[in-house]
């Protein structure tokens, strides 16, 4: 399978106030481009344009509620749809504790349709957040003895019925001419079931997503530690994945994603912004109780970049590479980023554009 490249935007805005790079990165740089709600999501779309001329594969936006983030992903995902050609649209990731499976599975055939297919829809339990019990605020609290978690996957078996176009609801003979039968959701849209990713944040979870028959997302931190570097605890939870979904016997092939701050130094302007981070190290810390292990930033010259992520064991075992941007610097600087990514980098993890691709 080709290595796809894509980007992945948590699009922040921020009134009146210097941006937070909020990736891996936690840096503060003058002069966010995103003030209001409205910048970020047009940006959202300019940028998705301007990566599909490029010849970048992905256009993922990260959800979060009660933050001055993106929040809605269809009406959005649905813009970027209408506006480009070719390019793969997605989220990484959807937290279904705030959804209603039936309801989502009908925004979800809507893009996908719109698209013509294009969708690559990543969702999972959530992660933690600044509202106290937001899913809650939502209408949605776990039945007594469930945990959140427990929650997410009742969703996601739901949701993932209705996507596939399996009967989800009883007819009312009533308005059927007496005829009783069960309905499925509609639109529906075929492929749309085998375009849906998992967020998996620890190895244990990324063996159960193979067996639900999604796809593989892992992103820039692990809910678990076992001494080894970040991109070699990330690729057996890929190993253990693969392995997962062989014995489950899924014809398909399944797809497999890793994130990673990437941020090439080729101008002042690059200097201006990173030229001082030194995250070049694995970073691990306590989250919601559970030592957690975070991937490193690869910031610096180009040559030096791609040497690195020819190395990362996990980017070589994924078929995806997801580039978490710094979307408060606007689209122009992040259209740059990317581009240089593409030039410079992206060779050496296997990229090749999409216009000089076998068949």
């Amino acid at each position: 399978m080709d290595k796809k490249i894509g980007f992945l935007s948590f699009g922040h805005w921020q009134p009146n106030a210097p941006p937070v790079w909020n990736g891996s990165l936690r840096r503060s740089v003058p002069g966010s481009q995103v003030r209001t709600g409205r910048d970020a999501l047009l940006q959202s779309v300019e940028l998705a344009v301007a990566a599909e001329e490029l010849g970048v594969d992905g256009a993922f936006v990260r959800v979060h509620h009660f933050a001055r983030q993106l929040a809605s992903p269809f009406p959005l995902l649905a813009a970027m749809a209408v506006r480009t050609s070719r390019i793969e649209i997605g989220t990484g990731v959807i937290d279904m504790r705030y959804e209603n499976p039936l309801y989502m599975a009908e925004e979800a055939a809507a893009a996908d349709l719109l698209s013509d297919g294009r969708l690559q829809l990543g969702i999972s339990r959530g992660s933690p957040e600044t509202a106290l019990r937001g899913a809650e605020a939502f209408g949605y609290v776990p039945p007594e003895g469930s945990s959140d978690a427990d929650l997410a996957r009742d969703k996601t078996a739901l949701f993932l019925a209705a996507v596939g176009g399996q009967p989800v609801v009883d007819a009312d003979p009533r308005m059927t001419g007496g005829t009783r039968a069960r309905l499925a959701v509609q639109p529906q849209s075929p492929g749309l079931a085998e375009r849906i990713w998992w967020g998996s944040g620890t190895r244990a979870t990324a063996e159960w997503t193979a067996r639900q028959g999604m796809n593989l997302m892992s992103s820039t931190l692990l809910v678990e530690d076992t001494g080894v570097p970040f991109d070699e605890l990330q690729a057996e939870q890929i190993a253990r994945y693969r392995a997962a979904w062989t014995e489950a016997g899924w014809a398909r092939e399944p797809r497999i994603s890793v994130s990673r701050s990437v941020l090439p130094i080729v101008s002042d302007e690059d200097r201006a912004y990173f030229g001082s981070e030194r995250s070049s190290e694995d970073q691990v810390g306590i989250l919601e109780g559970v030592r957690a292990r975070f991937g490193k930033s690869y910031v610096g010259e180009p040559d030096l970049l791609a040497e690195e992520l020819a190395k990362d064991a996990a980017v070589q075992e994924a078929d995806t590479l997801l580039i978490t941007v710094p979307n408060m610097l606007g689209v122009d600087y992040n259209a740059r980023l990317l581009e240089n990514i593409t030039t410079h980098v992206a060779s050496a993890i296997g990229w090749v554009h999409p216009e000089r691709r076998a068949g």
